[in-house]
């Protein structure tokens, strides 16, 4: 028997990430809006509705683009190895990045990346 999903049930997914507010660079894995905001974060970045655009996937599924940041200033030195967004009231993605060291009051760039979906199998 063969599985199907529309794309607007994954599209659903992928706009609530699109309602995040916020995202951080993070010296850990959070697990919770806290570590995001404080415990793990190094710099952050406000968020709008245009930073975020839905797509087909590169293979298959859908996809959200999360668009790039450039000139963030770094709040904490470490090194960043997780990035996570959120809405201020919930963690809503983390997801690892290259292994970045940043000092305090430098500027630092969040690359565009995306989100994907893959259609079932």
């Amino acid at each position: 028997m063969a599985k199907s999903v529309h794309n607007d049930v994954l599209d659903a997914a992928l706009t609530e990430i699109a309602t995040a507010t916020e995202m951080t660079a993070c010296n850990a894995e959070p697990t919770t809006l806290a570590e995001a905001q404080t415990t793990f974060a190094l710099a952050d970045v406000v968020m709008a509705g245009g930073d975020y655009t839905n797509a087909d996937g590169d293979a298959d599924g859908r996809k959200v683009t999360v668009a790039q940041k450039t000139g963030v200033v770094v709040d904490s030195t470490g090194t960043a190895t997780h990035v996570a967004l959120n809405d201020g009231v919930s963690l809503l993605y983390v997801t690892i990045c290259t292994s970045q060291a940043l000092t305090a009051t430098n500027t630092m760039t969040f690359n565009a990346w995306d989100v994907e979906i893959a259609d079932p199998v």
